[in-house]
């Protein structure tokens, strides 16, 4: 952790801290209002920061997000503007952050003397007032946005480059005589071209003594209230759906987000007094911090880096619109999760089934070989004989133009009771999430992370794919070295986990892992499916499928989901549930393989053979040829037409306004007749206005003029369980 947070340090302080006067005036001229959604149409204002004319106030503006900062008597932030909407989102002035140190609290910035917290007045803020112990603001540097990742790019992409930027980072000092030494840096990133701000905190113990970090808060927000209800509950009242909050301390298996987020809290304001709940329970402060820890002991020249908050805002309650200004805020925060290989997942028993899976996946397209859970490959060896057999045959591989990667499950097993995260309800081994698991920072969990990096570093090989990373488990060991009791267990097990993957992208190895550890380096997460589904019967696992690939495209695109396509037995389900033999089944096959693809996401075909003779070969190399020509609207963002249900059609469309290409639409008739239909297509999103030029499976174009709510009325005919494709222009 501290040589990552040495790093950060020095680019924050590279620059001598500016003052107000060096910054460019503000003028009121740019405050005008957006006119273009910029989910469709670029802004083409840059993130910039500015002074007030008077010299009271930072501006942070980029044309859609306008926040506004004064300096004194101690640093505030006084605006929160939403310029596409208008809308201002602060209703009342919070501290910039807040810490518990040796079980006291402090402040970060802020200023006291606003009595109604409805709203805010400008013109109050002179009579204002800073706290005698909170954290003073000492000036600021400015600087272009740092990317956290040295992130090399390694497999095809529909955009790879971070996005551009402003940072500013406010300096404060300690109020508090106790804290002397300790520098705290409040760190904003203003992104271009999305209504989009990154905050964390930087804390550097210059001093010669300890001290704890019970608790980094590194975003307080006085927001206006959602919801107004007399006598409403807090738990039933609706949050703030102005921002979109997400940091880089996620996890649980959930496969999305919203379930794996561990540090987003509201909660009640009881200083503001004239809010409608009679009981003051309004959920209108956000607070952004761990749920546990840090609880780390930072020593004399130690830095600290918190997590970082991505404040997104949002334009409106659609839930089309809202996944898609999350799927646009990766693509700038974490291109590569845009990489989408082509990959088979191999279950071999000897290295010659290696090798005869390099040479299918070469001869019809594939793009690389994962070496599945259940192969002959064992990551742990550590012998010179291991390593040399596995290097030779990522040579082969590579000789071949195939990317080769690997399976390793860390956590949800027992290693032994000296490794093993200990429960703090009984001192032993267990109560972990999956019961009982390592401890990443035991002797044990540093060896395996320092093993796959020398793993990797020998045998050159692409991919590691990390079944059950960190899952979030606390440790109360006290003779782990990796971290020194309960209360920082968390914060260092993660830390360790993250900083593998920071080493594997800087390496340029691609990564799957199934928790969210996207900002962190990780490419890709499982869909979201049930195992056991995939012993039911092929017609079944079709339409599940589908639903799979409906449901987890709402706030990921389609590069960052996998699905899953066995083609021997799993978990049971017989002939009925198999594809193998693979020639007997083509026409499922073919559907499964259409239906990733046509969503533009890679399942896990997992068995030890891609094809079993001539006519399926020529199969799966017509698939993987269509794919790679509408490769790039393939992996542009989709839009959800109608989720499949068994009794009627359903679809999906992709849409891209940049590329020629502009959407794509796959349809499905999962019904024992013929069907047509004439149904409402949503092309607002394809940046086309007038007329809409609808080609179905390259056939001759049909020219549709677009309704005034940019939709078209398209009619189709398709047989009894098949599918279609439409290209947009």
């Amino acid at each position: 952790m501290v040589k990552k947070s040495l790093l950060i340090f020095i680019a924050l302080i590279g620059a001598v801290v500016a003052g107000a006067q060096d910054l460019p005036v503000w003028n009121e001229s740019l405050n005008s209002a957006v006119t273009n959604d910029w989910l469709v149409k670029p802004v083409g204002t840059k993130a910039g920061v500015f002074r007030s004319s008077d010299g009271k106030d930072v501006v942070l503006y980029n044309g859609l997000v306008k926040r506004v900062f004064r300096l004194g008597p101690n640093l505030s932030c006084t605006g929160y503007a939403n310029l596409y909407t208008g809308r201002q989102l602060l209703r009342a002035i919070s501290p910039e952050g807040r810490l518990i140190i040796d079980g006291k609290n402090y402040n970060i910035g802020g200023l006291y003397g606003q009595h109604q917290k409805a709203y805010l007045l400008p013109q109050w803020i002179d009579g204002f007032t800073a706290g005698a112990n909170d954290f003073k603001y000492a000036g600021f540097t400015v600087g272009p946005i740092i990317p956290q990742l040295r992130y090399k790019k390694r497999f095809w992409a529909s955009d790879s480059r971070y996005g551009t930027g402003k940072t500013i980072s406010f300096h404060f000092i300690p109020g508090a005589h106790e804290l002397a030494g300790l520098e705290v840096w409040v760190n904003y990133e203003l992104y271009d071209g999305l209504p989009l701000i990154v905050k964390s905190l930087t804390i550097k113990n210059n001093s010669d003594k300890r001290f704890k970090l019970d608790r980094v808060v590194n975003e307080v927000l006085g927001l206006v209230e959602e919801d107004s209800a007399v006598d409403g509950s807090f738990l039933k009242m609706k949050k703030p759906q102005g921002i979109y909050f997400e940091t880089n301390y996620a996890f649980n298996n959930a496969m999305r987000y919203e379930q794996s987020d561990q540090t987003t809290h509201w909660e009640t304001d009881t200083g503001y007094t004239s809010q409608v709940n009679s009981n003051r329970q309004t959920p209108v402060l956000m607070e952004n911090y761990e749920d546990k820890g840090p609880g780390i002991e930072l020593k004399p020249g130690e830095i600290f880096n918190s997590v970082r908050t991505h404040e997104l805002l949002m334009n409106s309650y659609d839930r089309e619109a809202r996944g898609l200004a999350v799927r646009k805020m990766y693509s700038a925060v974490a291109p590569w999760t845009l990489e989408n290989p082509i990959f088979m997942h191999l279950v071999s028993k000897n290295d010659a089934e290696v090798k005869t899976a390099i040479d299918q996946c070469a001869a019809v397209g594939y793009e690389a070989v994962i070496l599945s859970f259940g192969s002959h490959l064992h990551i742990e060896d550590t012998s010179a004989a291991n390593i040399k057999r596995w290097k030779a045959l990522a040579a082969y591989a590579h000789s071949k133009h195939i990317a080769i990667g690997c399976y390793s499950l860390f956590s949800s097993r027992s290693i032994g009771p000296e490794t093993d995260v200990i429960d703090p309800a009984t001192g032993k081994p267990g109560g972990a999430f999956f019961g009982h698991a390592p401890c990443y920072g035991s002797k044990w969990g540093l060896w395996y992370r320092d093993n796959i990096e020398h793993f990797f570093t020998i045998t050159s090989f692409d991919i590691f794919e990390n079944d059950g990373p960190y899952p979030g488990d606390v440790c109360a060991s006290t003779t782990h070295p990796g971290h020194e009791g309960l209360d920082d267990s968390q914060w260092r097990q993660m830390e360790i986990q993250k900083g593998l993957y920071h080493w594997l992208n800087g390496h340029g190895v691609y990564i799957n892992a199934p928790d969210w550890y996207f900002l962190d380096g990780t490419n890709k997460i499982a869909l979201g499916y049930r195992e056991a589904n995939f012993s039911l019967p092929r017609a079944d696992q079709e339409i599940l499928n589908r639903q799979n690939i409906f449901d987890g495209t709402w706030d990921k695109t389609p590069s960052m989901g996998w699905g899953l396509v066995p083609l021997t037995e799993y978990e049971g389900g017989g002939a009925a549930a198999t594809i193998e033999p693979l020639a007997d089944h083509l026409k499922d096959y073919r559907q499964l393989m259409m239906q990733y693809y046509g969503a533009g996401i890679q399942a896990c075909y997992r068995g030890p053979r891609l094809y079993d003779n001539p006519e399926t070969e020529k199969v799966v190399a017509e698939v993987i040829n269509w794919y790679k020509k509408y490769r790039g609207i393939l992996n542009s963002d989709v839009i959800h037409l109608r989720r499949a249900d068994g009794r009627d059609w359903d679809g999906i469309l992709h849409v891209n306004p940049y590329l020629k290409n502009k959407g794509l639409i796959m349809i499905y008739n999962p019904t024992n007749e013929t069907i047509t239909r004439k149904v409402k297509i949503p092309l607002y999103y394809t940046g086309l206005t007038e007329v809409a030029r609808v080609l179905e499976e390259e056939g001759p174009p049909k020219v549709y003029k677009l309704n005034r709510d940019y939709t078209i009325d398209m009619e189709f005919s398709l047989g009894p369980d098949s599918y279609t494709w439409f290209v947009i222009q």
